[in-house]
């Protein structure tokens, strides 16, 4: 009869002494409100630990140590088109061509041991139409994985559980991929037997769109042959499928959202997300908000008028308590060395400050979480007026591990007082 042994009960053993002895990843998540926000109900009073939370960031009080308020950070751009192509990538489109987003630079840094390097998710389908001169697609999302390459955020929550959760070695999943794989090497094969007739700005841009294909190959790549994980939650979350569909109410859909938002981080299945509550143009009706009558962008076009400025108040209140809703969540999570909340970076803003006049001045922005104790919490920082709001994506993406000096040529400097 063999004999066995076994180990004593060692502290070392619990799932968070195994944690500890690696430290969880850092996670960067963007939240983006469209149509801005009337500036005297966002405006907050106080410089530093001194200050008060305004009536539109009430509903984040409870968080008021985990957040940063910044102010005097002006964007690029004229209108909803523009600004909203440049919330993450501090210049302004031009002719269909903008930046590389500040997500992205960062998912490259970070993402390269996750199944998905990035992930973005919304709530309201992409537009069509014209602004002006400007495509009104292009404000369907604010991510760009290259200058010419915008990535659209996923709408429906029984697609993203599936893409995100569905068993990378089921015959269904890597069908899928397969045939993406398939797809994409035929249009890297047409685009490369262009580039070599091609000249100057059209070389350039088959070299943009390549890059951006890239992007795609890779994350193909990842489905096919899943990194081997790097991290594993203390605890095993619950993977419910949704249903399928897109839900009835904008409330529930929205939660639904960042539910597997934070799902998503919590498994380390990505470090990355980009949340796009609304078209960066959105029309979307909130009567079912007390008081509220109007669409969403008819509001912000108040004119000062009681009324539409009180409407306007109470949907920006409104994602503001949707931030709540997914800071609370990141910080029910356990990772043993702190809580996902502190191990992730969040920022929370819109592209214009206030959407009557297409204000793209002072833009209202928050930063929330720890970044592993690196974000200086609790206070109001004032910047210089005229900050450029590329200098803040250069200050994030520094903060990430990349060594750059500028961000698409318009950050130059790095925000001081920020981090530790």
């Amino acid at each position: 009869m063999g004999a066995s042994l076994a180990l004593p009960w060692l502290e070392i053993m619990t799932p968070r002494a195994r944690a500890a002895a690696k430290p969880p990843p850092r996670r960067f998540v963007t939240f983006f409100q469209p149509n801005g926000v009337y500036p005297k109900a966002w405006n907050v009073s106080g410089l530093g630990q001194d200050f008060s939370l305004s009536p539109i960031l009430e509903p984040l009080a409870e968080f008021k140590k985990d957040l940063v308020v910044l102010s005097g950070i002006d964007s690029i751009g004229k209108g909803h088109v523009k600004l909203t192509g440049a919330f993450l990538t501090g210049t302004a489109i031009e002719n269909g061509v903008n930046g590389v987003s500040v997500d992205q630079v960062i998912a490259r840094q970070i993402g390269r041991g996750t199944r998905f390097a990035s992930i973005e998710l919304g709530t309201e389908p992409p537009r069509q139409g014209m602004a002006g001169d400007d495509p009104i697609a292009l404000a369907n999302t604010v991510s760009w994985s290259s200058p010419t390459q915008r990535i659209s955020p996923e709408i429906s929550p029984r697609a993203a559980f599936d893409r995100l959760f569905r068993d990378p070695s089921s015959p269904e999943a890597k069908r899928a991929a397969e045939n993406r794989r398939s797809v994409v090497d035929l249009v890297l094969e047409d685009a490369r037997r262009l580039q070599k007739a091609a000249s100057g700005r059209d070389r350039q841009k088959i070299d943009e769109y390549l890059e951006g294909l890239r992007s795609v190959e890779q994350q193909i790549e990842r489905t096919l042959n899943p990194p081997a994980p790097e991290w594993t939650p203390l605890k095993s979350p619950d993977l419910t499928r949704p249903p399928a569909g897109i839900p009835m109410g904008k409330d529930q859909h929205m939660k639904l959202m960042l539910d597997l938002l934070v799902l998503a981080l919590q498994t380390d299945t990505t470090r990355v997300a980009t949340f796009m509550s609304a078209h960066g143009f959105s029309r979307q009706n909130f009567t079912f908000l007390d008081g509220v009558k109007n669409d969403h962008h008819g509001m912000s076009h108040h004119k000062n008028q009681d009324a539409l400025v009180l409407e306007y108040t109470t949907v920006s209140r409104w994602y503001a308590g949707q931030v709540r809703y997914l800071v609370e969540k990141m910080k029910a999570v356990d990772e043993g060395n702190g809580t996902l909340l502190d191990n992730s970076l969040v920022l929370y803003g819109s592209e214009m400050k206030d959407g009557n006049g297409h204000i793209k001045e002072d833009l209202p922005l928050v930063l929330l979480g720890g970044a592993q104790s690196r974000l200086r919490t609790g206070r109001h920082i004032a910047f210089a007026p005229g900050t450029p709001l590329a200098d803040l994506h250069l200050t994030l993406a520094r903060q990430f591990g990349l060594e750059m000096e500028s961000f698409n040529e318009t950050g130059r400097s790095t925000l001081n007082g920020l981090f530790a």
